[in-house]
Order: C-alpha cells, then structure tokens, then sequence
C-alpha cells in the first residue's frame, strides 16, 4: 500500500493540472470502491474548481470550490494518471479506456486524471471542507511527520510506557501519521533499533532521535519519487526509485550496508507484517 512518499508524490503531480482548474466533467463508472461513492458523485464535482490539493497522512485531500473536499485513498493498487497535460509536462496523449479506470476527471484545461485501481481496494468521499479534519478517516490520525506538530516531546510521550514493539507504535497512525511497514523498517535501521524491543523500554534520547531520521527517510524518499513496488506509478505514469536505495526493506539474507558489519538482513513477522533488520546494527 503506498505510503506517505508515494502519495505526496502522486499529489505533487496532480498540483499543477488540478490546482486552480475546472472539472468539467467526472465520469464515476461504478457505484463503490472499498466502500459506495457519495451520493450523486458525478454530478457533484462536475463544474467545480479545484481550489486547492493537500495531503493528510495517506489521504489526498481535494479542497472544491462548491465548499466540499474530496477525498481520495489510493488502497492497495490505486492510480491517479494524468494525460493531456497543456503545461507540457506529461508526454502521454490521452489512452483508451481501461477495465478499471473507475473515476474519470476531465479538467477544462485539456486535462484528463484517470483513477485507475484494478483491486479496488481505493476509496473516494466528498466531505464538507469546513468540517472535513473530524471525518472519521481523519480524526484519529495523529501529528504529520514533516509538521511542526510532530517533534521530539510528542514521541517521548507516546511512547512512555508502551508495551508494544517500536515497529507496531511507529506504524499507529494515532502516534504519527503516514507511516507504513517500508519506511519504519529504514528508520528503524537508521536508528540502530530493533523492531523487536519494546516502546516504553527504549531511552528518551535513542526515541528523540528518531524524530530527524523520520524526516530525513521521508524526505529522501519523497524526492525519489517514493517506492515503486509492484503497483505503484507516479501521477506521470512513472516509477519511483527510493527502493533501489534501501538498507533493510525486502533484502533478507543480504548483505548488512553499513561499514564494518559482516551480519546479513534477518526478516521476521510482527502482527502479519515483515520486519527487516540487522541484528547486528539493531539492538
């Protein structure tokens, strides 16, 4: 599923062909995804501007000029492609309709944004904008990463006498908002970590630390382009390529990077998820 990097990579895409342009048009070809679409989508976001495309967590929020956001959810294999670009920054002339091209955006600057998700495991919802940070989706989430509401003390709280494993705290959305399995695995790494040990174990300092080297592996990778495993594209159709810069995520049985260390990638499973750490480096 992407995670924060893919999707503020897929937003940064869309920003300059929706930002400040018309839907003239929405074609909603089916009636759900993961859950129904709004009542009378299509018609809904027809004729309306796009005012202005945020980000929160794993969610990109489109904020309308009817006083309605749209939100959208990318699920396991969701795409937002973009063709016909007039600002010349996409090559890809308009393709013909696919099987699973089940929202259609035709924007009156000749662009078209195509959500394309074969699993159908994405969602979208309209939410009123006023309101829109107490939709349900929204209103557990805790503090961005790349905010300033996220900062040392905030993590030294939430994880004062927690006695789950780091990986499982750092992937509660309550406690820190965006992060999934890849990229908690890398700072994990980076902070000479293991998933293993306990939160409320772990020194004050060694958990301030870790608040830099989330922002550092995040920002990394967002300039990458995010990860492209298996499903993912950017919004230009596009791989991203942070993946080929991994230390841990998905190399069981290799080599351990860091200098000095003749250990190998060891992968163990946390509530159904793979863990990917050096027992070496991580302690």
């Amino acid at each position: 599923m992407p995670e924060l990097p893919e999707v503020e990579t897929v937003r940064r895409g869309l920003a300059p062909v929706m930002e400040g342009a018309v839907i003239t048009r929405a074609d909603v070809n089916r009636p759900d995804l993961r859950w129904p679409f709004p009542e009378q989508m299509a018609e809904r976001l027809t004729g309306v501007k796009v005012e202005r495309l945020r980000r929160r967590s794993k969610y990109i929020l489109a904020d309308l000029s009817s006083g309605e956001t749209l939100l959208i959810h990318l699920g396991m294999s969701g795409r937002m492609l973009i063709s016909g670009d007039p600002l010349g920054q996409f090559v890809h002339e308009h393709p013909a309709a696919e099987k699973h091209d089940h929202v259609v955006f035709h924007m009156e600057n000749g662009a078209r944004i195509t959500f394309n998700d074969p699993r159908r495991f994405g969602a979208m919802d309209l939410l009123d904008t006023a309101t829109a940070a107490d939709h349900k989706l929204l209103a557990v989430l805790g503090p961005e990463p790349l905010g300033n509401d996220f900062h040392e003390a905030i993590l030294v709280r939430a994880f004062k006498g927690r006695n789950t494993p780091v990986k499982s705290a750092l992937l509660d959305q309550g406690i820190v908002a965006g992060l999934g399995n890849i990229y908690v695995c890398e700072t994990l790494f980076r902070a000479g970590i293991s998933p293993l040990r306990k939160a409320g174990r772990i020194a004050a300092p060694r958990v301030a630390a870790m608040v830099p080297i989330i922002r550092a592996v995040l920002e990394e990778a967002i300039e990458a382009g995010g990860s492209s495993l298996k499903d993912f594209r950017q919004a230009d159709g596009e791989l991203g390529y942070f993946q080929h810069s991994f230390d841990v995520y998905g190399r069981e049985g290799e080599a351990c990077r860091k200098e000095g260390c003749d250990s190998v990638i060891t992968r163990v499973v946390q509530s159904g998820r793979s863990s990917f750490y050096c027992p070496t480096c991580q302690r």
